[in-house]
């Protein structure tokens, strides 16, 4: 039997044929992921930007799936990642291995049913009937030409994925041709089910070396009592820093009398006026009790709202019963309408019996869920919502997904406070499971700052999982400054001080314009925006003036120009050269206080003895910290400074556990020396 090639001969086949060099960071990496397969023991391994992290993973990947026989899963927590991966990574690496492993690998991606057309629904007429009250007659109007061009792309498309349909459509447009996985029929009932895109999909996901997915589906997949992913021994998790507020997500339900009667509507043609009178009557009293709540965490359930809501739960089950199984019915359109309806009861029922059992444990740090009323924003309307969402994701995740499979996390940011315990806890790996690596401790990872909360639930036998800093290929002293603001007033809850805009002003104009400023609120990077139009001669973008793509591809096209904006793009903008030579972050972007889900993690750490302000507001702000900062550096002869106009960074107890999460720049309180750093930059031509 011929004998595959090891993890760094694979790697160097590779990194040659795709026209890069070695990295030293990128081999520790994909060494530690080939160790994390062959001894099944879990693996975080920060990397950051520029070490060729996805080749580090997916080489060990493919090489195991290709040697085993067994399909590997990649989950990403956007779209962008997925499409590169399936778009140009995975076919790139496919190729250059194919001569070293005796074949091609094989990829797919797999997403959630709902991102598919339904066969049936299109076909069978089944489409939902729009809220007509609530939107008016040109939004109706749209909504109707897209799903007669969507009913035409029918005929058109190979995989039925909405991410294919240029230009897209309207969620409305698209629920009107796609089903949930709880309403699709199953492929035993349906008569579209050998050509169903979403069957077709998972068939091939199915036949597959690599199967790349989200983190949606992945928690999807651990939920369900049947499994939707292939069968798998090994998970690489990439953007793990977003693992858990993905997986809360979609663990996350909520109630509403709007809600509430877009269900009777779905199910009115399928019931008597009586059964559809006494559930429209229970949503209604629903809506009225909500609209008199307050927007806040409910830790008991509130006068009347009991009754109200077990009225609620029992005339969603005897509508339920009305309708009967959906057995039998040999009409694809009946099937489909009976589905749909059967769907939306039970999951609303499952609904208010979770919240209705969400108080029966008298001590509130032990409770599974978190309660609270939002107000939310339908057109120029406020309506109120009642929301559960789980307290914590590890218990989930340590069950579902670590006791089932390999899994190895990565992320350019996964350390916080200088070490992976804190995300460790919320993915539900104990500390006590823990083997730091050599590797890791070479990177400088094990810097002692952590919190004090307690770790994550563990038993006799911890779950074995391990941390590496894969390092990165930045020189960060020499290539970039931290300025502190030390000097600036502590930012306030009102409008942006006019010590913080003129320092904004200063430092842009040293820049020559070429800023991303990221801020913690649409509110303050409008006000910034316009300051700084006033006061500065750069053109200035602001982020809802267009579409976010192309705002950052007009700021990295013209390097004098500024873009400003909040959270997508902390995250999301990677633009290389001097058109990014400053990064201004307003203040420290810690949660919302009023944020009742993390008020009760924070609480329920606190409860448990640790320090519920570092375990959660901290991490959430180090975290965010540091994807904002690494914004700046993109490319190895990348210059520049990152900003905090936020003097509690250098002023406040906490502030060096979260200097201890950003990279090691040089860093400064001195204003003058960085706004003659930054006019160096400036004067360097380009172009």
């Amino acid at each position: 039997m011929t004998q595959t090639p090891s993890v760094t001969a694979l790697l160097d086949t590779a990194v040659t044929a795709l026209g890069g060099s070695r990295r030293d960071g990128q081999i520790r990496m994909a060494s530690a992921v080939a160790h994390a397969i062959d001894t099944g023991e879990h693996l975080a391994v920060q990397a950051g930007t520029g070490t060729g992290k996805s080749l580090a993973y997916l080489v060990p990947a493919i090489r195991h799936a290709v040697e085993s026989g067994r399909t590997v899963v990649v989950s990403t927590a956007t779209i962008a990642l997925q499409r590169q991966l399936i778009e140009r990574d995975l076919p790139r690496l496919a190729a250059a291995l194919a001569t070293a492993l005796h074949r091609e690998p094989t990829f797919a991606i797999l997403k959630g049913r709902a991102n598919y057309l339904c066969l049936n629904k299109i076909h069978s007429g089944t489409a939902d009937e729009p809220a007509t009250e609530l939107f008016d007659a040109f939004e109706l109007s749209r909504t109707g030409r897209e799903v007669t061009r969507l009913r035409e792309w029918t005929s058109d498309t190979e995989t039925g994925d909405r991410d294919d349909l240029t230009p897209g459509v309207s969620d409305r447009s698209w629920r009107q041709v796609s089903v949930t996985a709880r309403e699709c029929l199953g492929a035993a009932n349906c008569s579209y089910a050998e050509d169903c895109f979403a069957e077709r999909a998972r068939r091939a996901a199915g036949k597959v070396d690599v199967v790349v997915t989200n983190h949606a589906l992945l928690a999807i997949d651990a939920m369900s009592p049947a499994s939707i992913l292939p069968e798998h021994d090994v998970v690489m998790i990439d953007e793990a820093h977003e693992l858990v507020d993905r997986i809360t997500s979609v663990s996350t339900a909520e109630l509403s009398g709007a809600g509430i009667m877009s269900v009777a509507r779905r199910c009115g043609k399928l019931l008597d006026d009586e059964t559809t009178d006494a559930l429209h009557g229970a949503g209604e009293f629903l809506g009225e009790l909500l609209e008199e709540a307050p927007p806040r965490e409910w830790t008991r359930l509130p006068s009347g709202m009991a009754p109200a809501l077990a009225s609620l739960r029992d005339r969603l089950w005897q509508a339920r019963d009305a309708i009967g199984p959906n057995v039998g019915v040999s009409d694809g359109s009946a099937a489909a309408a009976r589905s749909a309806a059967l769907t939306s009861l039970e999951d609303t029922h499952d609904t208010v019996v979770r919240i209705l059992g969400a108080f029966d444990q008298p001590d509130e740090s032990k409770r599974r869920d978190v309660v609270w009323v939002a107000h939310e924003k339908v057109g120029n309307d406020t309506r109120p919502v009642l929301r559960i969402a789980p307290l914590s994701v590890g218990g989930l995740l340590r069950a579902s997904l670590f006791a089932q499979a390999t899994v190895v996390l990565t992320s350019a940011t996964l350390t916080i406070g200088g070490n992976f315990d804190a995300l460790a806890a919320t993915w539900g790996l104990p500390a006590a499971g823990r083997r730091d690596t050599d590797g890791a401790e070479e990177a400088g990872s094990a810097i002692d700052v952590t919190a004090t909360g307690l770790s994550a639930p563990s038993d006799n036998a911890p779950v074995r999982w391990s941390g590496l800093d894969a390092g990165s290929p930045f020189d960060y002293p020499r290539s970039a400054i931290l300025y502190v603001a030390r000097h600036l007033p502590r930012p306030g809850r009102d409008a942006v001080a006019e010590a913080t805009l003129d320092e904004l002003a200063g430092l842009v104009d040293a820049a020559g314009g070429r800023t991303l400023g990221l801020f913690s609120s649409m509110r303050a990077a409008r006000e910034a925006a316009e300051a700084i139009r006033e006061r500065c001669e750069y053109p200035v973008l602001c982020q809802g003036d267009d579409m976010t793509s192309t705002l950052v591809r007009q700021f990295a096209e013209h390097p004098e120009t500024c873009l400003f904006g909040t959270l997508s793009l902390w995250q999301g903008v990677d633009v290389p050269g001097p058109s990014c030579s400053l990064v201004v972050i307003d203040r420290i972007p810690f949660p919302r206080p009023d944020d009742p889900l993390l008020t009760a993690r924070q609480r329920a750490v606190e409860a448990r003895g640790g320090n519920g302000f570092l375990t959660v507001a901290a991490n959430h702000a180090a975290l965010l910290l540091a994807q904002g900062a690494g914004r700046l550096l993109r490319a190895t002869d990348d210059r520049g400074v990152v900003a905090v106009l936020d003097s509690r960074l250098a002023t406040a107890g906490y502030g060096g556990y979260l200097l201890a999460s950003l990279p090691p720049f040089w860093r400064t309180t001195d204003g003058d020396l960085v706004r003659s750093a930054l006019g160096r930059l400036a004067a360097i031509p380009y172009g």
